[in-house]
């Protein structure tokens, strides 16, 4: 391993320059038309998250809707509800993490796609709406032209794509927990369906407040995993033999060794024995 690697190589400067350019143009047309159909989607991953859920503990989803307005609906019987309910926002925020790690290898981003198309294309066995059918169908579309253009005729292009719905989902989650939960006490909300179900122990906005932060912390450590994974001590290594030959948190003991003015070396935060 090099001993003169720096934080920033090229694909670390790329990735940094092209996440907060997409982030900076999703806020500037958050509220815009344009960006509709990308609300929608995260609002269908936000449904998905909550039957995702429920079949993993245990549960039978009987219906999926995401509706025009950006509201959406999970029918489920069974499961645990004190894991299915906070399953929606952080949900957004988790596969907002996920899209951005898997963006940096053609390979993760292929999978990525892949199964992102067929989670489009399940959710229609669960007796979507009008407008899921055609969000979901529309978005199966998209993202199988990308898959094909990546596969055959270019690339990376594919990773500009999955890097763009994992910058969306991570900031669409902020907004949307901020909005819906700690903002306003939405009675109908998730936070205030969890606030009942907890015995009224916790009030909506102090569940809120702990989404919020659970989803900031998903989206920094997704940007620090994503740079380490491009660094320069990962370049001769596959992802899965970078995470476990590796030591992804050895950086932590190094934030107190006082030396704040050296260059910030990937040798300190990931080193390969």
């Amino acid at each position: 391993m090099s001993d003169n690697n720096s934080c920033c190589n090229e694909e670390q400067t790329a990735f940094g320059v092209l996440y907060l350019i997409y982030y900076a143009i999703i806020l500037v047309t958050w509220d815009s038309i344009i960006v509709k159909p990308m609300r929608l989607m995260a609002t269908f991953v936000h449904e998905m998250s909550h039957a995702m859920m429920c079949w993993i503990t245990g549960g039978n989803v009987e219906q999926i809707e995401v509706y025009n307005n950006e509201g959406g609906v999970t029918r489920f019987r069974g499961g645990c509800r004190c894991l299915i309910t906070p399953a929606g926002y952080l949900g957004e925020a988790f596969w907002g993490m996920f899209f951005t790690v898997m963006s940096g290898g053609r390979i993760t981003s292929i999978v990525t796609a892949i199964g992102f198309v067929i989670s489009l294309l399940l959710a229609l066995c669960y007796s979507p709406n009008r407008t899921m059918v055609i969000l979901n169908l529309c978005y199966a579309l998209f993202t199988t032209i990308f898959i094909v253009i990546e596969w055959f005729f270019f690339t990376p292009i594919l990773a500009f794509v999955v890097l763009l719905l994992g910058v969306f989902l991570s900031a669409y989650a902020l907004g949307d927990i901020y909005r819906s939960t700690i903002a306003h006490t939405i009675k109908g909300s998730d936070a205030y369906a969890l606030h009942e179900e907890s015995g009224k122990c916790c009030h909506p906005k102090c569940i809120g407040i702990q989404w919020f932060f659970v989803a900031l912390f998903m989206q920094l450590f997704g940007i620090w995993l994503a740079l380490v994974l491009v660094s320069d001590d990962c370049a001769d290594l596959n992802w899965s033999e970078c995470l476990i030959s590796g030591e992804p948190f050895a950086f932590v003991g190094d934030l107190f060794d006082g030396d704040w003015g050296k260059n910030w070396d990937f040798d300190k935060w990931f080193d390969n024995r």
